[in-house]
């Protein structure tokens, strides 16, 4: 079982910064890949960016690539998404997920993350 606990949404204006946590419990942190996905209502949730086990790997999504920053400290049980230069379209519910059982590849799809985070809202004004 893993526990999963986002924090540091809120609202900023766009070109604003925030920085997201996830702090983990259960299962070994440092065993797994990490992803972040959003959700805005009425969409399915979208994959943002994933991490692998030991923080050197990354994927990310086209729409946020060059401006979120993901990362893991291992001793803390944490992953953080650091997101620059905000959109008014980068408004949604972020939630961070755990993917404990198919090894060292990232997935994009929602599917493949067993377990989840309760989600941080995060809104950019325009």
């Amino acid at each position: 079982q893993v526990q999963l606990v986002e924090s540091g949404g809120g609202l900023v204006q766009a070109g604003g910064s925030l920085r997201l946590s996830c702090a983990a419990s259960g299962r070994t942190f440092s065993s797994y890949v990490m992803g972040w996905f959003r959700q805005t209502p009425g969409k399915e949730r979208e994959f943002v960016v994933a991490i692998s086990w030991n923080g050197d790997s990354t994927y990310y999504a086209d729409s946020v690539k060059g401006r979120f920053t993901i990362s893991r400290d291992n001793a803390e049980n944490t992953v953080y998404l650091q997101m620059n230069s905000l959109k008014p379209e980068d408004t949604a519910v972020y939630y961070c997920a755990a993917d404990t059982m198919h090894g060292t590849a990232m997935y994009v799809s929602p599917a493949m993350y067993e377990y989840w985070g309760q989600g941080t809202q995060v809104t950019v004004s325009s």
